[in-house]
């Protein structure tokens, strides 16, 4: 693992996604924890983000609505290291056409070591942690994977 440099100490951006019958529990969330929030670059899907900004004046930089490319744009933002902390709350009574891409998104949150809540609960707990205002993002070093030797080579 390997910290950032040249970076303030502290989550400074939060990437935030809800299922349609999860949008009202996030905006609760984000207006519960809104003094916190303000103080990052937060970014969300479409539809939640225009919500969100809507119901509690947080600002959001808005990515498409995740079935249309959303959620793949905040997996990009988080290979890129622009996300420190993924609030995602997912509708696990729901079947989602998009299935694909939400994994895709939890593996690229898990691959870089972002931390990442699910539900209010965990979403809580990260917020409120000291490791908040502390916190240095911990990337993987991929050196040796992509300097290795690829069989055909």
């Amino acid at each position: 693992m390997t910290d950032q440099v040249n970076r303030p100490k502290g989550v400074t951006s939060v990437a935030l996604i809800a299922h349609d019958n999860k949008k009202a529990d996030l905006i609760a969330w984000v207006e519960k924890n809104s003094v916190k929030l303000n103080k990052c670059t937060v970014y969300a899907t479409g539809t939640t983000g225009k919500l969100i900004a809507e119901k509690t004046g947080v600002d959001v930089k808005r990515c498409h609505s995740g079935p249309l490319g959303g959620d793949q744009q905040i997996g990009a933002l988080i290979s890129e290291g622009k996300v420190d902390l993924l609030i995602f709350f997912w509708d696990p009574l729901e079947p989602m056409p998009h299935d694909p891409d939400i994994k895709a998104l939890l593996r690229l949150a898990t691959l870089w070591n972002v931390p990442s809540a699910c539900n209010s609960a965990t979403a809580d707990f990260l917020v409120n942690s000291n490791l908040f205002e502390e916190f240095l993002p911990q990337r993987p070093d991929f050196d040796s994977y992509l300097s290795r030797d690829v069989p055909g080579n």
